[in-house]
């Protein structure tokens, strides 16, 4: 009995050091920010594939590689709630910018997505390309999603489905409305873009053809992708003089469709709109407290970025930039216009009013190589060059460039942003492309944003101004994004779910990125995993492109 006994020991010793537990990678003595807004906690992380397999101590356990994360946070995958990185991943999948920073998913769909396109969208989208040049091989929203799948990106990548793109593919760029056919056309369209994966309805109602679209037709077209889980996510009609309105029908068409509803870059803009701030929260806040599901994202900077064009009242671009460009040229209209920049208007939103003028408002990008001279350089600084008027100047720059111009309007609030930072329900969003420090992208200025959005809130606002604890932000950036979106197994580190995993130092982690040299890569994030494979390790990209297109709840596979 007592070999017996010896024997079955033995035995047991034996089974155990073979079963002694082995994964792809360990990252060990790490405190770990799950993405839940929990305290942080000591431990290891085991990998296997593109899983996360055990949370805890394997102090025990070996692995392929092991990462020792002492000194360190290791928190999920952050994830950029607005990004314009369409075309900045066809040009280069590496997304450097946003790797760095820890961000492993790029949402896409402000207003505007990469389908579905008709032929003469194709056609306008080919011969519109600026400094990145590709061919449009798709025309489905699933497509454009496919070609990235099989172009290969380093980070996952999804999308809403673009309002203006399919009022586009319908009605085309005029002031007019959906008739009831056109109508249920646009309805069928979002169906199938929600079937291949849409996360919902994306607007951006300040900007045409978007600005011609009533609220009921938003209404229906969000209450269609509603029907597949689909949320309605917007860049409002007004972030100004108009921006309880333009709120209001936000809430209105989240309720009808009974979804979630979201604000794209939460802003009071302009200076006479700084003091809304009280009134826009508790707006939202009663929204909530009513059961309709309402939050917002925001970027970290008191500057925004987009067209030139946003000078100017959307009917003058009734039937698209090549009207405005032809219009422009009528010296009749461009002294209305000269007018209309200096107006503080009321019916459509003046962002270069709002910027106060010429002296804020600062030139990124140009297609035409004979005037990127003038990147980096203020709208007036660019007037005087030209002894032209600022107005004249920038009339000029959008016929001469044939493009909207790409600038920067500082119009927002530093202490409004100290605020909204802190809100519960707010995650955060670039509103910008990914880039690498070389090639193409050095042809134009981007956005500070671009490179420092997520680092400047760990460093700046979360380390050094403590506005929210580190665990906090870890959450407003994965596990409260993830939640908004329905992704599934994403956004939390948790057994089970997808190895989307960020190794950071919260002493060092710091935005470089500056208005003056904005291609400049922030600091503290070492290693950076996506779907189980390493693409950012001891602070050096591996080449490595493992993303995926995440669909959205309605995706229904072939």
């Amino acid at each position: 009995m007592r070999n017996s006994l010896f024997l079955a020991a033995f035995v047991c010793l034996i089974i155990g050091c073979e079963s002694k537990p082995t994964y792809d990678t360990i990252i060990k003595n790490g405190m770990i920010y799950d993405g839940s807004g929990a305290a942080p906690v000591k431990g290891d992380i085991g990998i296997n594939a593109d899983t996360i397999a055990f949370i805890g101590d394997l102090s025990q356990a070996t692995a392929k590689e092991t990462i020792d994360a002492k000194g360190k946070a290791v928190s999920p995958g952050f994830i950029n709630m607005l990004s314009w990185a369409v075309e900045s991943l066809i040009e280069d999948g590496n997304s450097e910018s946003d790797i760095r920073q820890g961000v492993t998913l790029e949402v896409f769909g402000e207003g505007s997505s990469m389908g579905p396109l008709s032929p003469k969208m194709k056609e306008r989208e080919q011969n519109s390309q600026g400094d990145i040049k590709y061919k449009v091989d798709w025309t489905s929203f699933g497509g454009y999603l496919d070609f990235m799948d099989k172009r290969g990106v380093s980070c996952n990548i999804a999308s809403f489905l673009g309002a203006t793109t399919v009022r586009d593919y319908v009605i085309g760029e005029d002031n007019r409305q959906a008739t009831p056919a056109e109508l249920d056309t646009m309805r069928m369209l979002v169906k199938a873009a929600m079937e291949e994966g849409a996360l919902g309805i994306g607007t951006s109602l300040i900007y045409p053809p978007a600005f011609f679209a009533s609220t009921n037709e938003l209404k229906e077209l969000t209450k269609e992708a509603a029907r597949y889980g689909g949320s309605y996510i917007s860049h409002m009609r007004s972030e100004g003089n108009n921006i309880e309105k333009a709120l209001n029908e936000l809430i209105e068409i989240s309720s009808y469709a009974n979804c979630h509803g979201e604000l794209y870059h939460l802003k009071m803009a302009g200076k006479d709109n700084w003091g809304k701030y009280d009134t826009v929260i508790a707006m939202i806040e009663n929204a909530r407290k009513a059961g309709i599901d309402i939050s917002a994202n925001m970027y970290n900077y008191t500057a925004g970025a987009t067209g030139m064009t946003a000078s100017f009242p959307p009917s003058l671009q009734d039937g698209g930039f090549g009207k405005l460009r032809e219009r422009l040229q009528d010296p009749k209209i461009r002294a209305e216009m000269a007018k209309a920049m200096n107006t503080n208007a009321t019916d459509w939103e003046n962002l270069y009013y709002g910027a106060n003028g010429a002296e804020h408002v600062l030139l990124l990008a140009f297609k035409q190589d004979s005037l990127k001279k003038y990147t980096g350089k203020t709208l007036a600084e660019v007037a005087k060059i030209r002894g032209t008027s600022p107005e004249n100047t920038a009339m000029d720059l959008i016929i001469q460039d044939s493009t909207r111009v790409g600038v920067a309007y500082f119009l927002m609030n530093e202490d409004n942003i100290r605020k909204q930072i802190q809100l519960p329900w707010v995650s955060f969003g670039s509103d910008e492309g990914s880039y690498s420090t070389k090639g193409v992208f050095l042809k134009a200025n981007p956005h500070p944003r671009a490179y420092g959005n997520v680092a400047r809130l760990l460093g700046k606002y979360t380390r050094d101004e403590k506005l929210i604890p580190l665990e906090t932000a870890v959450y407003k950036l994965s596990g409260l994004p993830a939640k908004n979106l329905k992704l599934q197994k994403r956004g939390l580190l948790k057994v089970g779910y997808y190895a989307d995993v960020v190794v950071f130092d919260p002493a060092t982690v710091n935005d470089k990125s500056t208005y003056d040299k904005p291609h400049q890569y922030s600091e503290g994030v070492s290693d950076v995993w996506v779907n189980g494979v390493a693409v950012l390790r001891n602070n050096e990209h591996t080449g490595k492109r493992p993303g995926k297109a995440l669909r959205g709840p309605g995706y229904k596979s072939k």
